[in-house]
Order: C-alpha cells, then structure tokens, then sequence
C-alpha cells in the first residue's frame, strides 16, 4: 500500500503566494531604500561641491574687482595727484620768476652831455650823504643749543597742542599737533639741538605738520631773519610741502621763491649756494630735507640749522654723498 503526499488546498496556496509576495515587496523596498539613500547622499555631496565651487568663485571675483579698482581707479588717482603737485610747482616757480623779473633793477640811460658853457653857467650845490640804515645784527644761532629758550619752545609746542589759532597771522601753525608730532619737535629742538634726523611719521603731510611746527616756533624766536630751504627730489614732492605749508602756516604764494621766506629745491648744490648766500646776508638759513631723499650730502650737515626726515631703513639703501 503505496502512501500519497497531502494534497495542498487552494486557500493554503494563496497563503503562500501572499507570503512570497510580502517578502518580494520587503526586498524591494530596502533596495529601493538603499538606491535612495545613494542617490540622495550623491546629490547631497554634488550640492557640497557646488556651494564650495561658488565661494571660491565669488572670492576670486572679488578679488580680481578689488585689483582693477587698485590697478585703474588708484592708479588714475594717484597720477592726478602727482600731475597736480607738479602742476602747483610749476605754476609757483614761473611766479616766482615775474617777482624776480619785477624786482630787477635796471640801469638808466645815460645822461646827455653838458657842453663847457653850461657847466660854467650852473651853480654847484652839495647835499649830504643820507644817513647809513643801521640794522640790528640776527642773534647768534651758530650754537646749535637752544637751552636759554627751552621754556618758550615748551610754551609755544604746547600752545599749539592745545590752543591752536585757526585763524592766526601768517607763519603761526594753524593746525592741531597730535602728540607724537609735538614729541618729535620737542626732541629735535631740546635733545637735538636743531640738527638732526627724525623718523619718518606715516606720510608727507604729517611730516610737513612737523616741519611746520618747527618754523613757527623758529619765527617766534628769529623773526624775519629765517629762510628756510625745502629739499625733495621731485617736483611733486615739492608741489606737496607747498601746499601743506600754505595750509598749515597762512602762506601765501608771495612767500615763497627767492626772496621770500620759503625756497624749493630738487638738488643739494644749489641749495647749499643759496644758504651760503643767505648766511653772507647775516639770515638764518633752515634747511629741511624730505624723506624721499635717498642718501644726505654731507655737506648740508654743516649749516646750523637742519632737519632731515629718516625714510625707513628698508626702502632706501645707506648712500651718502661727499
């Protein structure tokens, strides 16, 4: 007697195939869930990149604005600078130039000649010689100390600290001193004695405030027998200190050029002919020297008077002329 395998019945089939298809819709779903999670990561680190890639293009952009603003705005601004700095020394050297040509004295013309008759016809008169005009001498300033005047520039340093004249007479500083402005002067004059080298400040204009101070109080104790000669070796360096001296001391262009209180030059040589000048003429020649200038003509350092502005060490070699 054979035995025969029970015979599955339809419900118990659906069963099955409701299972199967369970399981096939599990597996289904975690591969779905697996490709999803994928892609999602994949996407997810593209829009990384991408976030990435636009920050260091947006740097790049402005990196590459900010040098052409630096390449053509500063650049052009700079050069509108400089060509009005020459410009402003041009124009003041060709004014000074008709002052000269005005002041020049020629020679009359000759007197006609007189026969024998009409000299024996005129009546000889005499007058007397007009009177010498006796000037007072300058004071001494071959010593180079100012200890009998320290008080007065102490005075006169902090007046202009701290109760600056806006509207002063001309030759009086008219702008407010910070102090390390006032610092330097006080060491130039009291430690240094009015000649030596100061340190550079951060720019021309701070300098020329310095060099103003010092002039000024320089007329409080000298009056009008100070020149004082400017040396920078361009002219647009030279068109600056104009312009900041007549900002900060009330100049006007008739003090400056050869015979008025302030000169410019672009050389040592002619420079140290116009002081030699001015010494014979018993004034007293300030001779300030500009940062720009790259080496100092030892020859300058024998004037009592000098001021000399130190670039930094790195920017111009130790170079000294003889």
């Amino acid at each position: 007697m054979s035995s025969s395998e029970p015979e599955t019945s339809p419900s118990e089939q659906l069963a099955n195939e409701l299972v199967s298809l369970h399981q096939q819709i599990n597996t289904a779903q975690q591969k779905y869930s697996q490709i999803a999670n994928h892609t999602l990561a994949e996407i997810e680190q593209r829009h990384q990149n991408l976030l990435v890639s636009i920050e260091q293009l947006e740097r790049k952009r402005d990196r590459i604005q900010a040098e052409i603003d630096q390449s053509f705005a500063g650049s052009s601004q700079e050069i509108a600078i400089r060509i009005q700095g020459f410009k402003d020394y041009l124009v003041g050297s060709l004014q000074d130039l008709v002052s000269v040509a005005e002041e020049m004295e020629f020679p009359d013309p000759p007197a006609p000649k007189i026969s024998p008759v009409a000299v024996t016809a005129q009546v000889v008169t005499t007058t007397p010689p007009a009177p010498v005009n006796q000037t007072l001498l300058p004071p001494e300033f071959a010593e180079p100390t100012y200890q009998s005047n320290a008080r007065r520039i102490r005075e006169l340093l902090n007046k202009y600290q701290t109760a600056p004249d806006y509207y002063g007479e001309p030759w009086q500083i008219r702008r407010t001193l910070e102090q390390n402005q006032i610092d330097r002067a006080a060491n130039w004059f009291l430690q240094q004695g009015g000649r030596g080298a100061i340190k550079s400040l951060s720019g021309r204009l701070q300098n020329v405030l310095v060099a103003s101070a010092s002039i000024s109080v320089l007329r409080e104790l000298y009056g009008d027998y100070l020149r004082v000669l400017i040396l920078a070796n361009s002219p647009e360096r030279l068109g600056e200190w104009r312009r900041g001296l007549q900002d900060c001391l009330g100049l006007g262009r008739g003090d400056f050029g050869p015979s008025g209180g302030i000169i410019l030059f672009e050389a040592p040589d002619p420079l140290m002919i116009k002081a030699e000048k001015i010494m014979a003429e018993r004034d007293m020649p300030f001779i300030i020297m500009d940062d720009s200038e790259g080496y100092v003509s030892l020859a300058l350092l024998q004037y009592p008077i000098w001021l000399a502005f130190a670039p930094e060490p790195n920017l111009y070699p130790n170079d000294y002329r003889y």
